[in-house]
């Protein structure tokens, strides 16, 4: 699979999970076993017990800056390339991220090969890679419509997408779905894909790339056939002892079942899948943890406005996830985590990717 001047043994990409979920731990250790391991850029002011940070306050890194710390940032992809070396290793920043340009330039600065964009449409994306032009561009979509009016205001930077993601409906997190459309037949990933595949034809046949709900190598293969150049999986990611979460966090989802796992509210504006734990039946009882918002993460949520409509603090709840905290947590998972039975190696799981179960 190549994206923009990379080459990646194995067609398949590890999905970025914020907050602290794929690090330097799990991002590298997908790149030395020939997939793409992608760094998340959200919350990295808690890395290392917040060591990288210049304020905080009732112990949360102050404001977005500190949030999505540079020095921090810098130091996960140091520590990844110890274990990846020259390895192609990408980076996964929200759109919505308070201070998104800021933290794509501090992306590119730490030596990042390909950025990932979604939670939005990047439509100035390139406006802060231009003096990186190594730096390869991937914005994840859900539909032909979103991928044209891309290509469309890309053209202004002389840029065109690298690569494309195709995230459908069965994802982790949050969604680029309405509630009520996650569940409708025609927003599949299956039957979205041809259309955008179709659409990337029309603007140089920008390599296209499943996502959502990807288990196994026959779902690979399935889509490669319907022409796509690889995948995007996240929560499988989890089952490894690479993972950068918390023990709880993976022991939570090895426990899980089925019915355990829906659509949660978000303040960023999209609905977001996770693990019903204690967390929900708080905020069901109006019990939950006090809003007050300290990082100005994601500017959806103006500054904790739509946080308190949906009585939770998206980046105090994943952080509460990350560091195990099983009362207060926000653990987001694809409709695959009920699947997750034990943790095995990144190298045992890419070999059961590449060469079947």
């Amino acid at each position: 699979m190549t994206i923009g001047k990379y080459e990646i043994k194995h067609p398949i990409i590890q999905g970025g999970m914020g907050l602290g979920i794929s690090w330097d731990r799990l991002a590298g250790a997908v790149s030395e076993q020939g997939g793409l391991g992608v760094i998340s850029s959200v919350g990295t002011g808690y890395y290392q017990n917040k060591k990288f940070i210049e304020k905080e306050i009732d112990g949360k890194p102050l404001d977005s800056f500190n949030f999505a710390s540079k020095k921090a940032l810098v130091e996960i992809f140091k520590n990844a390339r110890k274990v990846c070396g020259d390895a192609p290793l990408a980076c996964n920043i929200l759109y919505a991220l308070n201070g998104y340009g800021q933290t794509v330039q501090d992306a590119c600065e730490a030596g990042v090969d390909i950025i990932i964009t979604g939670a939005g449409l990047p439509v100035n994306m390139p406006k802060f890679t231009a003096d990186y032009p190594d730096v390869a561009l991937v914005p994840i979509v859900s539909s032909a419509r979103a991928l044209k009016l891309i290509c469309r205001k890309w053209k202004r930077y002389n840029k065109l997408p690298d690569a494309v993601i195709v995230e459908g409906p069965l994802s982790g997190g949050h969604q680029g779905f309405s509630y009520d459309d996650c569940a409708k037949e025609e927003f599949q990933l299956e039957n979205i894909i041809t259309p955008i595949i179709e659409e990337a034809k029309n603007w140089g046949d920008i390599p296209v790339i499943a996502a959502g709900g990807i288990w196994d190598k026959n779902d690979i293969d399935r889509f490669i056939d319907m022409g796509c150049v690889g995948v995007q999986m996240a929560t499988r990611f989890i089952g490894t002892y690479e993972c950068d979460a918390s023990d709880k966090f993976k022991e939570i989802l090895l426990n899980c079942k089925d019915e355990d796992i829906e659509l949660l509210k978000s303040p960023v504006g999209y609905p977001a899948r996770g693990v019903r734990t204690n967390l929900l039946n708080l905020i069901d009882k109006d019990e939950a943890p006090k809003i007050k918002c300290i990082s100005n993460c994601v500017a959806p949520c103006k500054r904790g406005v739509e946080a308190k409509i949906v009585k939770m603090c998206v980046a105090d709840r994943l952080f509460d996830a990350y560091d195990g905290n099983e009362q207060t947590g926000l653990f987001f998972t694809g409709t695959n985590g009920y699947r997750l039975d034990r943790l095995i190696s990144v190298k045992e799981l890419m070999d059961k990717l590449t060469k079947g179960e």
